[in-house]
């Protein structure tokens, strides 16, 4: 058996409880920021993501609840703050017949979790476009080829481009810039929906805006989301420098910790 650290429906989960995982890779998840309190920001925005996508995943419901109640089993006697990562799928998934698969269960795993904001991001822009990018899909392959061909060139992640031309998102995060009349512009463009992006817009005057590979270069800063690191600002976006210290920045930063968390 495996350690506390990962559930399967509440117990500990086995090696064959995660085989399917590792040889077919079909499923989809969501990564929550547990504070010292034991509170989530954006806690229903996460269960109303792992009941969406479960429908479109495994056109099945999920009981939120239950998926609650494994969470708080799983944090039981862990170091806050932490990141608890609640992935859905069914065991029993056959690479032949997909769709027979309709009885997701759900796996928890917790990490530690860094301080926020972490360092500033150095992101390469790379053309790639996300499979189903409306669904957080354990389908990581491309991103993190994306991301490691960055870091191989000396970035510390990918900035994904479309094939329109269009700046999209990060290989797990959402981007978004700052114009120079200190309005925050989000990416018009199929992107993941993330709770750390909706909780922000709730924040701060914004408009969302198709954006090219030039425009975003010529913005006056830019920034990351998700909730590992919540407000993360861009140093650069391939040889073009932002600077990391801007007045919407600070006051994203600010409003998003004071953003009150939700309890299990």
């Amino acid at each position: 058996m495996l350690g506390d650290m990962v559930t399967l429906d509440g117990k500990p989960a086995s090696v064959d409880d995660l085989l399917p995982l590792a040889l077919t890779n079909v499923g989809h998840f969501t990564s929550m920021r547990v504070d010292t309190d034991g509170s989530i920001r954006g806690l229903s925005l996460h269960m109303e993501r792992l009941a969406r996508d479960c429908k479109i995943v495994w056109n099945a419901a999920l009981n939120t609840d239950r998926v609650r109640e494994y969470v708080r089993l799983a944090l039981e006697g862990q170091t806050r703050p932490c990141v608890a990562r609640v992935t859905v799928y069914d065991p029993k998934i056959d690479m032949g017949h997909p769709a027979d698969a309709n009885e997701p269960h759900v796996l928890v795993s917790v990490r530690g979790a860094g301080a926020l904001p972490p360092a500033p991001l150095r992101a390469q822009s790379l053309v790639y476009e996300r499979d189903l990018p409306q669904v957080k899909h354990i389908g990581l392959f491309g991103a993190l080829q994306a991301r490691g061909t960055a870091q191989r060139a000396g970035f510390d992640d990918a900035l994904f481009v479309g094939r329109n031309g269009f700046v999209s998102e990060g290989g797990t995060w959402n981007v978004a810039f700052i114009d120079h009349d200190g309005t925050v512009v989000w990416p018009d463009a199929p992107v993941l929906p993330g709770v750390t992006m909706a909780l922000l817009q709730q924040q701060a005057e914004h408009r969302i805006a198709t954006i090219t590979l030039e425009q975003a270069k010529g913005m006056a800063a830019a920034f990351a989301t998700n909730t590992s690191i919540g407000v993360r600002p861009l140093a650069a976006i391939d040889d073009t420098e932002f600077p990391i210290e801007h007045p919407v920045l600070a006051q994203l930063q600010k409003a998003y910790l004071l953003i009150a968390g939700e309890t299990l």
